[in-house]
């Protein structure tokens, strides 16, 4: 597989906020990606969709209080965002503008002056690491085959063992949130590891013996903001939210393809989204639900522990959500109990009738 080149990185907020017990479901706030310019931390050096120990997961539901009618950030928002590591990161860049504008002779002559920072290369390094091991991770995750922590530092991580917890830490990140694939270990004595779809879905996007990467990453997505949203979204809403990662309808993604098609058409007949056309809408507008695929494969409780878990939260800290996981839940538990209550009755009614059928005539 080759290397992909370094591209920008677009980082995004970390900013997934407690809910108020006043809190309705208002949805998710989708903040403009940042690009940097340098290489980025993490596999985003690689793969512009990544996560970082400094970026997150882009939903970020927002109270009334936070944004304003018009979509204004509030005073307290604002504060936030301004202490927040994407937002140290604008104003790097702007700082970066501004001395644009010196002449090439300054420019050329700060450079020149400028010692290499220990630190920046160290991190170069370790960026570099990580795609790397993303890389190998995907390889195995298309061969099925178990990883050990023995073979990634032989095979990948070489000289920089000692940066290992690291790199492992934000490749898995990324294989996690861009591509939809839990690194798990599965013996903790060897430290080995196995690599599934995450949320428990059983599809990834991929045709049988297709070379390309796991898709499952966008659809985790999409499934994380009907849930946020209320259970049913607005398409128009759905690709305003994906073009912030860069992902628009009709242009080809380097990681998901055609998205419009993956997302319309695929995700689709696999069950796991519905695509309907909005009531009484002229002219004709569409929205999306979790298919019956997505409610039998995982659950609302799952997608809010994920989306918890990746901002570092616990899902009680989101009252509302974390209540609706849980009528969730005790209905799938109801479900599941007449399910079985009709399946006992049906072997009994079939077993009389067998034992009817096979006694002999008086």
């Amino acid at each position: 597989m080759p290397r992909p080149s370094k591209r920008p990185r677009y980082t995004l907020e970390q900013n997934l906020q407690p809910q108020s017990e006043t809190q309705g479901l208002e949805g998710a706030q989708f903040l403009v990606a940042e690009e940097e310019a340098s290489s980025s931390s993490t596999c985003s050096s690689s793969f512009p969709l990544s996560s970082s120990s400094s970026s997150c997961y882009p939903l970020i539901p927002s109270t009334p209080e936070e944004v304003s009618a018009t979509g204004t950030p509030s005073t307290s928002q604002s504060s936030r965002t301004s202490s927040s590591p994407s937002a140290a990161m604008a104003v790097s860049l702007s700082s970066n503008s501004a001395a644009g504008s010196s002449s090439p002779e300054e420019e050329g002559a700060s450079i020149s002056q400028a010692p290499p920072d220990p630190e920046a290369l160290l991190r170069d390094a370790i960026d570099d690491k990580v795609a790397d091991l993303v890389q190998f991770l995907l390889f195995k995750y298309q061969t099925k085959e178990l990883i050990t922590e023995a073979e990634m530092l032989t095979t990948v991580i070489k000289e920089y063992q000692d940066h290992f917890p690291v790199i492992f830490r934000e490749a898995s990140e990324c294989m996690q949130l861009v591509f939809g694939v839990d690194v798990k270990e599965v013996d903790p004595t060897n430290h080995s590891y196995v690599l599934t779809n995450t949320l428990g879905l059983t599809y990834d996007g991929m045709l049988s013996g297709d070379q390309g990467v796991p898709k499952t990453g966008i659809l985790i997505l999409i499934l994380s903001i009907i849930f946020l949203e209320g259970n049913c979204v607005p398409e128009e809403k759905i690709w305003k939210a994906l073009s912030v990662i860069g992902v628009y309808a009709g242009r080809e993604h380097f990681i998901y393809g055609e998205p419009q098609k993956l997302i319309t058409d695929d995700w689709v007949q696999e069950r796991y989204l519905e695509y309907r056309q909005v009531p009484n809408s002229n002219p004709a507008r569409y929205e999306f639900l979790w298919g019956p695929r997505t409610h039998a494969e995982t659950s609302k409780m799952k997608v809010l522990e994920f989306l918890a878990n990746v901002n570092g939260s616990d899902p009680r800290s989101f009252p509302l959500w974390y209540e609706e996981a849980l009528r969730d839940e005790d209905e799938r538990a109801q479900a599941s109990v007449v399910a079985m209550d009709v399946t006992t009755a049906m072997a009994s009614e079939s077993a009389r009738a067998v034992a009817s059928s096979s006694s002999c005539p008086e």
